[in-house]
């Protein structure tokens, strides 16, 4: 399922970083180890094909609406695409390296020694839509514009390192860091450029609806063709488009239309994938997978279905539980919602044993926590042991689990307990606190597809005395009511990289937890977390970053601001048979990502 393209997303991909010795010489790339694995003279990635092809219309979907044509601002929702297809940063991630980027727009990247600042030189060949040239101006404007209160606030928080930006001359623009950190040059070379000129005229943020969806204009492969507000969106290939055979756009963004039709859930669009409405879909749900991609078109192999492996970072999926309220301010309430989830009877009856256990916020990783701490990481800690669980010191992070002789039993009882400890009783047959007050609460879905995920879930807290609802609403509402943090528990992902970084303030900080718009979404204050997530922005080393995610994975986990959900390492794909690609995957990517590295076949039949 494709989501609306959302700021999270943006950040993850600037999630980088960088040596901790840089040579102070102009390179066409940079990355963590001083090693790339592409030459200044390199034609294209080994995952894009000299065989792509140009040409035909390529049909996608995604679930709500949308009401902008600004991905970067906080209030109302962009279409899907819109920045990566229209906008385009100074340099590109390589997706099968794990941290390298690649000048796109700058031409040279040359990273002082001292790490303090950084120089761009732009590509003379750089231009926007309209054929003007990128300038320094333009990059100096997109930075000051990013750290302003126009734009999200994950930016300003994201960006609070980057000083200023000083154009040198025509071609050649400095950004000036606060203090060295290895990662800023990575995320400066991500920064999206937008043309001064255009944004001057038009206003960055404007509030009447119409204005709010005059197209933008970019730098990017594609135009903004047509927009049927809230339905549909289509994408032109810009027949002028400046990088078409640059190195790290060859064999890329092959189609000359993309359209993105919007549904109601994703329910309604698989039967309409099905009925060949569209060409390409990610399936997130198990139970989709394992029966409604079989027979049919499938078996005539109209409709082609495929596991494509990756080597992402899981991240942490769970139903998240906002501190504000104050049934989830004491830490042992939310242990026990964790003990409610009955992952194995869930995973064999629902998913059809599709899933694996989160086990940690970096699941899938190095990073992920194991055994006890020690050495550098429980040297981070030790200085907060009086602040911390026991249990930090002492217990592997690992979620509950369930056994076929006892089933949920025990975890209930455990539960049971940790709610007494914490002045919660049953009377009546209705979980109560002292002061008589029933424990209820509400569980928000962004899609009804979830619904039978929660269904037990609440019957087994019913168990507990505990009253919850559960109620998917409209994406936009959604989206409205997280931003505000008006919610109980919500399904939520953290999505992570390979290499943390300053994106980790934005979802743990102190000084995030009440700014609107940031994804502090559980209201976590706690100066453990900032200590451990400021030892992750400013590391060194790879052993530094290493321990200090370890070490904040501890933290977060026995702060039980989740209940713990489940991943897959791989991309559950469908699609219809109309699209040749690359012979080498990418390791590190997005389904979209991996769909613009593929082209029409000749033969392909329009809609």
């Amino acid at each position: 399922m494709f989501h609306s393209t959302h700021i999270l997303s943006v950040l993850l991909v600037f999630c980088l970083s960088v040596c901790s010795s840089f040579p102070a010489h102009a390179a066409h790339g940079i990355s963590i180890d001083g090693k790339l694995k592409y030459g200044p003279d390199f034609k294209q990635f080994d995952y894009a094909s000299a065989q792509a092809v140009k040409g035909g219309a390529l049909v996608l979907h995604d679930l709500g609406s949308f009401d902008k044509m600004n991905p970067f601002t906080l209030k109302g929702t962009p279409p899907m695409g819109l920045d990566s297809f229209v906008f385009e940063p100074l340099a590109v991630a390589s997706l099968d390296e794990s941290f390298a980027e690649y000048g796109l727009i700058a031409k040279d990247i040359e990273v002082a020694a001292d790490r303090l600042s950084m120089i761009f030189t732009l590509d003379e060949a750089a231009r926007f839509s309209d054929g003007s040239p990128i300038t320094p101006g333009d990059v100096k404007f997109s930075l000051d514009t990013l750290k302003s209160d126009q734009a999200h606030p994950s930016y300003a928080y994201y960006y609070q390192d980057i000083v200023k930006a000083e154009i040198l001359d025509s071609h050649r623009v400095r950004f000036v860091f606060a203090k060295a950190n290895r990662e800023l040059p990575m995320i400066a070379a991500q920064i999206p450029v937008l043309s001064a000129r255009f944004y001057e005229a038009q206003g960055f943020a404007p509030e009447d609806g119409k204005s709010a969806l005059t197209p933008p204009m970019g730098s990017g492969p594609y135009l903004v063709a047509d927009v049927k507000p809230g339905k549909s969106i289509t994408y032109k290939r810009n027949p002028d488009y400046w990088a078409v055979n640059h190195p790290v756009r060859k064999g890329m963004f092959n189609y000359d239309t993309i359209t993105i039709n919007y549904y109601k859930d994703q329910i309604v669009a698989v039967e309409a994938f099905k009925a060949g409405e569209f060409d390409f879909m990610p399936v997130n749900i198990a139970k989709q997978w394992a029966r409604d991609m079989e027979g049919g078109r499938f078996a005539d192999g109209t409709l082609i279905k495929k596991l494509f492996p990756h080597k992402n970072n899981a991240g942490m999926q769970g139903f998240l539980m906002n501190t504000r309220r104050p049934i989830f301010k004491d830490a042992r309430v939310r242990q026990a919602m964790g003990l409610a989830l009955d992952f194995e009877w869930t995973n064999k009856s629902l998913f059809f044993d599709q899933y694996t256990r989160s086990n940690s916020y970096f699941s899938n990783s190095l990073l992920a926590a194991t055994g006890v701490p020690q050495g550098l990481e429980l040297s981070y800690l030790e200085p907060f042991r009086e602040q911390l669980p026991a249990a930090v010191f002492t217990t592997p992070p690992a979620p509950p689990t369930t056994t076929e002789k006892e089933g949920l039993r025990p975890n209930l009882r455990k539960a049971g307990e940790l709610l007494r400890e914490a002045g919660w009783t049953i009377q009546d047959g209705v979980l109560k606190d002292t002061a008589g007050n029933p424990f209820t609460f509400e569980i928000l879905l962004v899609s009804p597809s979830f619904e039978r995920v929660m269904a037990p879930y609440v019957s087994n807290l019913k168990k507990l005395g505990i009253h919850a609802e559960y109620r998917s609403i409209d994406p936009a509402l959604y989206t409205d009511r997280e931003q505000k943090f008006d919610f109980d528990m919500i399904v939520h992902v953290y999505g992570q990289s390979l290499s943390p970084g300053n994106e980790q303030r934005n979802f743990w900080h102190s000084t995030v937890a009440d700014v609107p718009g940031a994804k502090n979404l559980a209201g976590i204050k706690d100066p453990v977390v900032d200590a451990m997530v400021e030892k992750i922005i400013y590391a060194r080393t790879q052993e530094e970053l290493t321990a200090a995610s370890k070490a904040l994975d501890r933290v977060l986990w026995y702060g039980y601001y989740m209940v713990p959900n489940w991943y897959m390492n791989g991309y559950r794909l469908v699609y219809r048979n109309i699209f040749q690609q690359p012979e080498t995957l990418p390791l590190y990517y997005d389904p979209v990502q991996l769909l613009m590295t593929w082209w029409l076949k000749d033969s392909a039949p329009a809609h």
